[in-house]
């Protein structure tokens, strides 16, 4: 059953790729199998995330939801592919060229803009995209001897995803309630990247698989549309490959730390494999904060990774829309944007800030582009977007950060604490860094618009705390970063291809280029590939063979609605397994997320160490868990209970008592 239940969730999904798919090759005809296909995951994507959601409002989040947003996607894939007129066939607007036909700045190491550089995409983005599919398959639910395995990244936030995904298909209701606190109407968190596997969840898909499925499409989404767009901007194969090389695989000089000593004592080194979260591009203690992408926001956190799975689809759109005068691309632009807010806000803020630079632009060039006309598409696009984007801002986003705790306050230089402003950054990110000056100043007029964009999203995040946790700005921070690492790619590669002109020979020529190219990969990259290297070999158990068949049960015997008295560790098997209900989750979410669980918090020390049936039925107890998390949290009264309920589930490790079944 389980293997069936995996191929309906991953021909569900194909459904919705090829649905992106035919609209990516109905934008852009002509272009390639690799533009739509990669493209075309992104519009998947985003479809995945509008319809169920849209469909569940009127139908709940039901098996009969995930079939009629099924039935869209599929209208809208023979839409696409069908013989109808294309939207905004014909010649781009003045100041640009047609679709297609965009011509990059620069041309240096493999600047060749024509085609999309298949070789070198696919020597780039298949062994990454192949060791990350291996990296969540280890790191996700990864069964052996019977219990749960995961990663060191993925094991503490991994329980929450599984929590908000379980629970949004078991419980039916959506917009959806927050699991892991009782009475608590808002949901702190973007939702729709958990829905796009709790809809695969809902068709009968195992709980791995409907994790996996989903991201496996927004990795390659992510990977790829990354490459097109550097290979776009900067007009050459080996420039789009130097950039992706540098950014996924990035770290910066925090290796520098673990080669102390080497020479004498190998243990300082070793230890990046061996201990918790001490690693190039994660060392607190060294103030070393800048993380590899791929080990520490892909993998572990899933609205990053849908956000940016849209957000770099947007981007590529944008480029061409705004520097290439491909007018017509506001129309796919403004949809792909309207996912954005309940996938990954901080996603739609980036795009939101470099738009406004380039609008900016447009406005500045506007006089010797047909005047205000000019700035028409930007109207539309403003006004379709915002049109998709505020009711979800204002109905979730605003909801919380007017209600939750500790949003949007003003906070100086991210988490850098005590080093001096540039060290900490030149220390943290590494020779990216180093080069944006010099790669600003080389940089062509359209990339330095384009990172015009990146600067305003560093100037906001330097100084405005968007969520509770400060560090958590980093995901506007690396969308800065991404840009910076096309600067770098750019000027590297331009580099390179100066030392080629001018030797003496040819062989001369390409060692120079060669030794500048291997040089600044390997400092750019050596803390990232360290890093990785250690999410590679880490594994912990989340779950134990005890845990699964608690949630086993609960999920066969409970009603989905019951409310379960628990402790509040993050490892919750009746939250996270079976998608029930809690009193009172870990607050290393609840705060973070802005919830205010203090009352909460404070019912569940009641009714673990002085409970009365007139607490409990205040707060409409079902059952109650009893097992070696909970003792160690609370002096547990556990002979109240068993003096009162009957013992409804146990085992070696766990005792639940039935309070009020329902």
């Amino acid at each position: 059953m389980e293997l069936l239940g995996s191929l309906a969730g991953a021909g569900y999904l194909v459904v919705f790729w090829l649905a992106g798919t035919a609209l990516a090759r109905r934008v852009f005809a002509g272009e390639g199998a690799a533009l739509w296909l990669l493209l075309g995951a992104g519009f998947g994507l985003g479809l995945l995330a509008a319809l169920p959601a849209l469909a569940a409002l009127a139908l709940g989040f039901s098996r009969a939801a995930a079939l009629a947003a099924l039935a869209l996607a599929m209208l809208a894939g023979l839409w696409a592919a069908g013989r109808l007129p294309r939207f905004g066939a014909g010649r781009a607007e003045a100041g640009g060229p047609a679709a297609g036909a965009g011509r990059a700045e620069s041309r240096g190491l493999g600047g060749r803009t024509a085609g999309h550089g298949g070789p070198a995409l696919a020597a780039s983005v298949l062994p990454v995209l192949a060791f990350s599919l291996w990296l969540l398959h280890t790191h996700t639910l990864h069964l052996a001897n019977g219990a749960y395995w995961c990663g060191q990244s993925t094991y503490g936030d991994l329980p929450m995803h599984l929590a908000f995904i379980k629970g949004i298909a078991a419980q039916g209701v959506f917009p959806p309630g927050y699991p892991l606190l009782a009475g608590q109407s808002l949901f702190g968190y973007p939702f729709l990247c958990e829905t796009v596997s709790s809809v695969l969840l809902v068709l009968g898909a195992p709980l791995k698989s409907a994790c996996l499925l989903p991201q496996a499409l927004a990795l390659t989404a992510v990977y790829g549309m990354f490459w097109l767009l550097a290979r776009r901007v900067l007009g050459g194969a080996g420039k789009a490959s130097c950039a992706f090389w540098l950014f996924f695989a990035g770290g910066g000089f925090g290796f520098a730390y673990f080669l102390e000593g080497l020479g004498q004592d190998k243990s300082n080194f070793t230890r990046i494999f061996t201990a918790f979260y001490e690693t190039p591009t994660n060392y607190v203690e060294k103030n070393i904060r800048w993380v590899n992408p791929i080990a520490d926001m892909l993998i572990p956190q899933r609205a990053t990774l849908f956000g940016w799975a849209l957000l770099l689809c947007c981007l590529y759109l944008l480029w061409r829309f705004a520097l290439e005068g491909e007018a017509r691309l506001w129309l796919p632009l403004a949809l792909l944007a309207g996912c954005l807010p309940l996938t990954h806000t901080h996603s739609l803020l980036s795009l939101v800030l470099i738009s406004a630079v380039l609008l900016l632009r447009a406005a500045l060039h506007a006089k010797g582009q047909g005047g205000p006309r000019a700035l028409l598409p930007w109207l539309w696009y403003a006004a379709l977007a915002g049109a998709l984007c505020l009711p979800q801002l204002c109905l979730v986003i605003f909801r919380q950060t007017g209600e939750g705790a500790n949003f949007l306050r003003w906070h100086w230089n991210w988490a850098n604490e005590g080093d001096n402003y540039f060290w900490f950054y030149i220390k943290n990110i590494g020779l990216v860094y180093l080069l944006l000056i010099p790669g600003f100043w080389h940089a062509g007029k359209k990339l330095r618009w384009l990172y015009g964009g990146g600067l305003a999203i560093l100037a906001l995040a330097e100084c405005v705390v968007f969520q509770p946790n400060n560090y958590d700005n980093n995901k506007l921070l690396f969308v800065w970063h991404m840009v910076g690492c096309l600067l770098a790619a750019n000027l590297l590669c331009d580099g390179a291809a100066l030392l080629l002109r001018q030797a003496k020979s040819v062989w001369q020529g390409r060692a120079a280029a060669a030794l500048l190219l291997a040089a600044a990969l390997f400092l750019g990259t050596f803390g990232g590939v360290l890093t990785l290297g250690r999410e590679a070999v880490g594994r912990y158990q989340q779950f134990s063979a005890e845990d699964i068949a608690l949630a086993g049960f609960v999920e066969q015997n409970a009603c989905p609605n019951a409310l379960f008295l628990t402790g509040s560790q993050h490892i919750n098997p009746v939250a996270s397994l079976a998608g029930r209900p809690i009193l009172c989750g870990s607050s290393s979410y609840l705060y973070f997320h802005g919830m205010h669980y203090n009352a909460q918090g404070e019912a569940a020390r009641q009714l673990y160490e002085a409970p009365s049936e007139e607490l409990l039925a205040r707060w409409g107890i079902g059952y109650v868990l009893v097992g070696s998390y909970e003792r160690s949290e609370f002096a547990v009264d556990e002979a109240f209970y068993a003096a009162r309920y009957p013992v409804w589930y146990q085992d070696a490790e766990h005792t639940v008592y039935a309070v009020s079944p329902g």
